[in-house]
């Protein structure tokens, strides 16, 4: 197992205060941000409730679902620092067999508020519940706002490396000169992350689901590696991020291992205690975390489930073996 990046203990506080560095709060996140100056939180990343009747949310009309939603996030904007970001990750919303993309439903949300879109983010996985009358969904998307147009972006921490890096200019003033940056280029807005590669914003990372080492009982957990990526780009070391619907506290993970101060605020109990036992593990250096970069397994067609049934193996079905 690969260590995490920080390990110094802190203290996990159930309520915000100015000296606190990791707030896990109990409640709603209305009452958390309460206590929340203005413009203080660097980003907010957060997989909100999706309206689909889990065990820990109750389903409303998809019009009352934002306009809920629209309340709190003018409270979020409310916090978030001029130069911050919000990442909101959704999936879609299916009602009757027919599909609400609930980031086009967010984006109007957002532009009311003021906010910036600067990316929308594809995450792709291999893995999920298969569907019988459309395509089964295998992505959910990751919008990415801005308060202004002065904004952190850290983009030496996100470079991935040119694929010519011995091109030159071939004219002007510069004529002979390599033409790139030595550090690496800037990654275009389709990123596929495979190995460290942030090319092509298309995200390939495992969700969290069966064998995965941060698996638990949240039926909806995100990757510690999705939440890393936005912290890593959009926040300095000491920003305070701030998750609303903290779950399991993987954006809280996220944040303390790369040295950033993190607040969260979680309903359910069972979820509060899961999270708390989390932040324990990872402080004592037993936490279970997929490595960021890690490349996604693909199968070498030898495993004996990637071979075809022999009882599918014949002419009736017309598939060979």
């Amino acid at each position: 197992m690969n260590l995490p990046l920080f390990q110094t203990p802190r203290k996990i506080e159930k309520q915000f205060a100015p000296s606190a560095e990791l707030v896990l709060y109990h409640g709603d996140v209305t009452d958390l941000l309460v206590a929340v100056p203005d413009n203080s939180v660097s980003l907010v990343i957060t997989s909100p409730p999706y309206n689909l009747g889990k065990d820990y949310e109750s389903r409303v009309s998809i019009e009352r679902y934002l306009e809920i939603q629209a309340q709190v996030i003018a409270q979020l904007v409310r916090v978030l620092r001029e130069d911050g970001s919000i990442c909101w990750q959704v999936g879609n919303f299916v009602q009757e067999g027919e599909v609400y993309p609930l980031d086009i439903l967010y984006y109007s949300v957002f532009k009311k508020l003021g906010l910036f879109l600067r990316n929308r983010i594809v995450w792709h996985f291999g893995h999920g519940l298969h569907a019988s009358k459309r395509f089964s969904g295998r992505y959910e998307t990751i919008l990415w706002f801005t308060k202004s147009a002065n904004y952190i972006f850290n983009l030496d921490d996100v470079r991935v490396p040119s694929k010519y890096p011995g091109k030159r200019h071939f004219k002007g003033p510069n004529k002979g000169k390599p033409s790139g940056n030595p550090l690496g280029k800037n990654p275009s807005d389709v990123w596929q992350v495979l190995a460290q590669d942030w090319e092509t914003c298309l995200w390939d990372i495992p969700n969290v689901k069966a064998n995965h080492p941060e698996k638990t009982k949240h039926p909806c957990q995100f990757p510690i590696e999705l939440a890393e990526r936005c912290i890593l780009a959009l926040t300095n070391e000491g920003d305070w991020v701030l998750d609303p619907y903290a779950g399991v506290g993987t954006s809280l993970i996220g944040a303390v291992m790369h040295n950033r101060r993190a607040m969260g605020s979680e309903k359910e109990s069972e979820y509060v205690k899961i999270a708390r036992d989390r932040l324990t593990e990872y402080f004592n250096g037993s936490l279970q975390v997929r490595p960021i970069g890690k490349p996604v397994f693909v199968p070498t067609g030898k495993e004996s489930v990637s071979q075809i049934p022999a009882e599918w193996a014949t002419p009736s079905l017309g598939i060979a073996t």
